[in-house]
């Protein structure tokens, strides 16, 4: 499944990103749990080089937990990074704590650096980013506890530059989101679409619903079987047929009983995006 898609203003985030790094400590990178790999920008790692990271696996509540936990310890294994799980429910205290626990240690070096020039009242700067609709705008609001940063369900909300208060010592600069202009892997292509980071309008929403049935068998057989009212003679036939079978159950049928792919496809996408399947992790380390 290959998608391309790097919009006029992604060109100028990378830009933007660019001249900012130097004002920074850290780099908060958002990525999604479900697909912890797939949704790093490649760009992001060649502009962001050795600064210090955070890890935030976000939507971890839409993700497979045990897969989660294996992505967590992976990237804690990786110098200068510190990895951390969250999602829009949980406690603010909770995640904020980690956070600010993860930017002190991750900058103690510079700080103890710069204290023994004199400088006092530190403030650690942070810029936050990631792909479209990761997150990042609900993240901060979350962890600031107030609408800081604007929100939305759609790639690319965020445009312009945001410096954000976190207390006396912690500063957060937001960033819109920056996909990348090709997908060598026709896999990565296929999980940003179906969790949402590309536009509908720009993949082809049946092949998208055929591909995650094929990896539900799989991966994840009795998920699939429990929401769409499958059995296991039902599995035994080809993604195409247990998506016929799925919009039979359903009732997505055209007159004639003909088989409304765009319906059925649409719901299958949307449930796995809402987490109504399950919780699904698209990829391992």
């Amino acid at each position: 499944m290959y998608v391309q898609w790097f919009p006029g203003h992604m060109a100028k985030t990378k830009r933007l990103i660019q001249e900012q790094l130097k004002l920074v400590d850290v780099v908060i990178e958002l990525v999604d749990a479900r697909i912890p790999e797939s949704s790093r920008n490649p760009l992001i790692n060649q502009i962001v080089v050795h600064k210090p990271r955070v890890i935030i696996l976000n939507k971890e509540d839409l993700a497979d937990e045990k897969v989660t936990d294996t992505w967590i310890e992976y990237f804690n294994q990786k110098v200068q990074y510190k990895a951390l799980k969250f999602n829009s429910t949980l406690q603010k205290g909770n995640i904020l704590n980690a956070l600010k626990e993860a930017l002190l240690n991750l900058t103690r070096e510079k700080r103890e650096q710069r204290a023994q020039k004199g400088i006092k009242n530190q403030v650690i700067r942070s810029m936050v980013v990631g792909i479209p609709n990761v997150g990042k705008s609900t993240f901060i609001n979350n962890i600031v506890g107030k609408k800081a940063a604007k929100t939305g369900n759609k790639p690319g909300v965020t445009r312009g530059k945001q410096w954000i208060r976190l207390g006396n010592n912690i500063e957060l600069l937001d960033t819109p989101g920056i996909l990348w202009p090709k997908f060598e892997d026709p896999n990565v292509g296929f999980r940003l679409a179906i969790t949402g980071a590309i536009s509908d309008d720009v993949f082809d929403l049946g092949d998208a619903a055929l591909k995650l049935i094929e990896f539900l068998i799989g991966e994840y057989p009795l998920l699939l079987m429990e929401r769409f009212k499958l059995t296991f003679d039902d599995l035994k036939n080809p993604p195409l047929g247990i998506l016929d079978k799925i919009a039979e159950n359903r009732g997505c049928l055209l007159p004639g009983k003909e088989i409304d792919y765009t319906k059925i496809s649409r719901i299958i996408v949307t449930e796995f995006r809402n987490g109504k399947i399950g919780r699904i992790s698209l990829e391992k380390p």
